[in-house]
Order: structure tokens, then C-alpha cells, then sequence
């Protein structure tokens, strides 16, 4: 009996910890993006997405990869590369869309979108997208008032915008700060959700004390 019950309770144990391929794939994924191979991560996000159609979140990192590349070539940039890359992020943040018409992380990704169409040529392209962004960063922190990720991103672009335009900066500042304060508690809704951002935060609150 005494084996019996300990069989049963491995077994329920495992069962417990187990994880599913999905998890498995998106950790690999991760580790894949933390030594620095992003096509290889890209990939296999990919075909995370293609075989869990109801998970959002591989489609968001593959958005996300697409942007940073622009940011990564920026000395390089040639308008024709920039359109590679973002068409391909737009698909992705269009999968999130047919998933979650309401998903704020796609309204944060499609902002970051038009934010390297209005950095790359704000002549062009700020008439454009300028509007856009933050209306977008609007309702994604409207969707989740508390989340630092959001509040950030949106405090950081109205910062461009304030400079550009010569004013006051303050309120941002502050708000920036508020973002620093609510990462300390933030819980993403899973492991794998966002929840990067501090870092960053920090340094851009540092330039605006400075």
C-alpha cells in the first residue's frame, strides 16, 4: 500500500510540473534571444505561433524582433529595409488583431511601429503617425491603467514630442517615475507576458533629472 500511494504521488507530482510544448518552445525561444541569436529565436517563435493559433505572444516577441532590427541598423537605415522589416512586423501585430481585436500590447507594438516610420522621416511620416502613436499609447494604458510597460512607453513619447515642440517635459519626467515605482510590483499575467522596461525607465527618469 505504502508503495502504492508513493507511485500516486509522483505521479500526481509530474503531472503537477509537466510542462507542455508550448512553454518549452517559448523558454527555448527566450534563450535563443538571450544569446543573441535573433533569426534562430525569430524562427522558432514562428513556429510556436503556427501551431498554438490562440496564443498571441510569439506573434508579439516576432513583431517586437522586426522593430528592434531597425533600431539595431539604424546608422545603416535605407527606407526600402525599414519597409521590409516593419511589413513583416505589421503581419504579426495583425495575427495578434485576429486573436484579441483589444489586445493593448498590440496597440503598444503597432505605436513602436509608426515610431520608426516618424524618427526615420518625421517630414514624411510625423503628420502621418504622430497622432496615431499616441492615441495608441493612450488606449493601451487606458486597457491597463496600472501597467509600468505602458505608462512608460507613452511617458517616453510624449518627451519626444514636448522637446520637439519646447515644452515643459515635468509631467512626463513624473510619469516616468510613477513607471519606475509600479514595476516593483507589476506580476505579468504569465511568464512569458512583457515585463521588461526598468531598466530603461531608469535611464531615460536619470536624463530628465539631469
Amino acid at each position: 500500500m505504502k508503495t502504492i500511494i508513493t507511485f500516486a504521488l509522483l505521479f500526481i507530482t509530474t503531472l503537477g510540473t509537466a510542462q507542455t510544448p508550448y512553454e518549452n518552445g517559448m523558454r527555448k525561444a527566450f534563450e535563443l534571444w538571450d544569446a543573441n541569436k535573433l533569426d534562430e529565436a525569430s524562427n522558432l517563435f514562428a513556429r510556436i505561433a503556427a501551431a498554438e493559433k490562440e496564443q498571441w505572444l510569439p506573434d508579439y516577441y516576432i513583431a517586437q524582433l522586426y522593430v528592434l532590427k531597425c533600431w539595431s541598423t539604424w546608422e545603416d537605415r535605407k527606407e526600402a529595409t525599414l519597409k521590409v522589416n516593419l511589413d513583416k512586423a505589421q503581419e504579426h501585430i495583425n495575427n495578434m488583431l485576429t486573436i484579441d481585436k483589444e489586445n493593448p500590447y498590440a496597440k503598444q507594438m503597432q505605436a513602436q511601429v509608426y515610431t520608426v516610420w516618424v524618427a526615420y522621416d518625421g517630414a514624411k511620416y510625423g503628420m502621418k503617425y504622430s497622432g496615431k502613436v499616441s492615441e495608441l499609447y493612450t488606449k493601451a494604458q487606458k486597457a491597463e491603467p496600472e501597467n509600468p510597460i505602458f505608462i512608460f512607453n507613452k511617458a517616453e513619447w510624449d518627451i519626444g514630442a514636448a522637446r520637439y515642440f519646447g515644452s515643459d517635459t515635468t509631467p512626463y519626467c513624473n510619469e516616468i517615475k510613477r513607471a519606475i515605482d509600479l514595476f516593483a510590483t507589476f506580476k505579468p499575467a504569465t511568464e512569458f507576458h512583457p515585463s521588461y522596461g526598468l531598466e530603461r525607465a531608469e535611464e531615460a527618469y536619470a536624463a530628465c533629472t539631469k
